[in-house]
């Protein structure tokens, strides 16, 4: 966890849609350090599951809310792919294969949850997999079971991509954040 130093230092560029950290490891990343495009992106997304999440509240199975996340979403215009399959390589050939639940814009993936609890560190490294895979930074992971929504939000960086971007590479290391509220929600 986080503790009140770390939180302040992550929040500095005033970005509400950040939220408050209240989980994860690492050092954590500003969503003002992102192409504000994709977290522009990221916030609809969010807005969409909330109102899922308002709609038909919880305590069903994850396929009901993957279908009416992606209901959601072709309804506000938000291009995405239902179950996208992704390679995985290993020294530039083809090993295998993994299934992300949405893959937003072809920018971000999404992982959709229905079950009770904190998101947990194998679904965190999961998700992160699939970012490499990808070849993606951002992703999300939207756990539909709780009360609010909010408590189940979780964003999470895949540090190679960040690092290769920021002429920084070889500097590995793992980074998600639990999320409040989209901007401007």
């Amino acid at each position: 966890m986080y503790d009140e130093n770390e939180r302040r230092g992550h929040d500095r560029g005033g970005d509400r849609g950040s939220g408050n950290y209240r989980g994860g490891k690492g050092k954590g990343l500003p969503l003002s350090e992102l192409d504000p495009q994709l977290t522009a992106t990221s916030h609809k997304v969010i807005g969409a599951a909330r109102d899922v999440h308002m709609g038909i509240g919880p305590g069903f199975d994850r396929a009901v809310y993957l279908s009416a996340l992606s209901a959601e979403l072709s309804a506000q215009g938000i291009s995405h792919r239902v179950n996208a399959e992704l390679s995985v390589n290993y020294k530039g050939q083809r090993v295998g294969s993994t299934v992300a639940d949405l893959f937003i814009a072809e920018r971000f993936l999404v992982t959709v949850l229905a079950k009770p609890g904190e998101v947990g560190s194998y679904e965190r490294a999961q998700l992160r997999a699939q970012l490499r895979a990808a070849d993606v930074e951002l992703g999300l992971i939207i756990n539909f079971a709780g009360r609010l929504l909010k408590d189940g939000l979780v964003r999470v960086l895949n540090p190679d991509k960040l690092n290769i971007q920021r002429g920084h590479a070889g500097e590995g290391g793992e980074h998600d954040d639990h999320f409040d509220q989209p901007q401007g929600g």
